[in-house]
């Protein structure tokens, strides 16, 4: 397989707006692992957004982006699994259908770009499993996790559609993330419900319905015994970090359990700092459940 050291970073649209802690723990676990991500000020949304009501113009939308990386000669490294899915359903929609093809082309010529195979697209964690690898990352760490009980959330786009990731992982039996987190120390919980969607594509036109699925996977996690969550996605951390206190609330419940991106839990093991990892930036508190692996403040 094909590895690469600089990777054009897409950020999408949520993680600037409310995953900084991501982006930031991202950038400092790249950066020591030898990963150089590109910053592209001209990167526009993915498609992700309207794909169900216009996919031509989703396609368009994904294809710029493509097709700006393309120029560069670098591939795609996404943060948000949603983006991922976009744009590599995008390529391979795209180098199938020359009808499309021709279609989105016709649009990017009117920004002097012209979609072209092969575009390679990785989320961030892929590229830490396959291009690095475990054993790598692991040379890396300061500290040892091992007081974490980590209950791990891989939500949808980061394993399905699975036709166009190559068999990457095993969709009824995940493991990726599991060996990424395991080889900090943490113990890996596993719970019920752990491929069930955070609820989060339905928050905007049913807000109940949406926390009511958040909040049964939260119940198997607690129950389960994991004192903190691990995802890969921003939507994720929406529905079970930045809405934890609005489920507590609606539902007369109570779980303070925090949620960690993977990057911010790499970057413990790797010995950074709070701020440079965002942690100051988690909405459920983190200081207590890590106030072993830090320099007191």
């Amino acid at each position: 397989m094909k590895k690469s050291s600089r990777y054009s970073l897409f950020l999408g649209c949520t993680i600037p707006a409310r995953g900084r802690n991501y982006e930031l723990s991202a950038r400092k676990v790249a950066a020591q692992l030898g990963l150089e991500l590109v910053d592209m000020d001209e990167y526009i949304c993915c498609g992700f957004p309207i794909k169900s009501a216009d996919l031509s113009s989703a396609l368009i939308l994904a294809a710029y982006n493509l097709a700006l990386a393309k120029k560069q000669g670098l591939d795609v490294c996404t943060l948000c699994s949603s983006c991922t899915s976009a744009l590599t359903e995008a390529v391979h929609h795209l180098d199938k259908d020359e009808n499309a093809r021709e279609v989105v082309n016709k649009s990017l010529a009117k920004a002097g770009l012209v979609y072209e195979s092969p575009v390679r697209v990785r989320h961030f964690a892929r590229i830490l499993y396959e291009e690095i690898g475990p054993d790598a990352i692991q040379k890396h760490f300061q500290k040892d996790l091992s007081d974490l009980h980590i209950a791990i959330h891989y939500g949808c786009h980061y394993l399905k559609p699975s036709e166009i990731y190559d068999g990457f992982d095993n969709v009824e039996n995940p493991k990726t993330l599991d060996a990424l987190v395991s080889i900090t120390g943490a113990k890996v919980v596993d719970y019920a419900g752990k491929k069930r969607c955070c609820g989060g594509p339905i928050l905007p036109i049913d807000e109940k319905t949406a926390l009511a699925v958040a909040k049964q996977k939260l119940d198997d996690i607690v129950a389960a015994g994991a004192n903190a969550m691990c995802l890969v996605c921003p939507f994720c951390a929406v529905m079970y970090d930045s809405n934890q206190k609005g489920i507590e609330t609606e539902f007369e419940t109570s779980y303070n359990l925090p949620v960690l991106y993977l990057p911010q839990l790499l970057g413990i093991a790797m010995g950074f700092d709070r701020k440079e990892l965002g942690l100051n930036m988690n909405v459920v508190k983190t200081k207590d459940l890590l106030a072993g692996y830090f320099d007191k403040e």
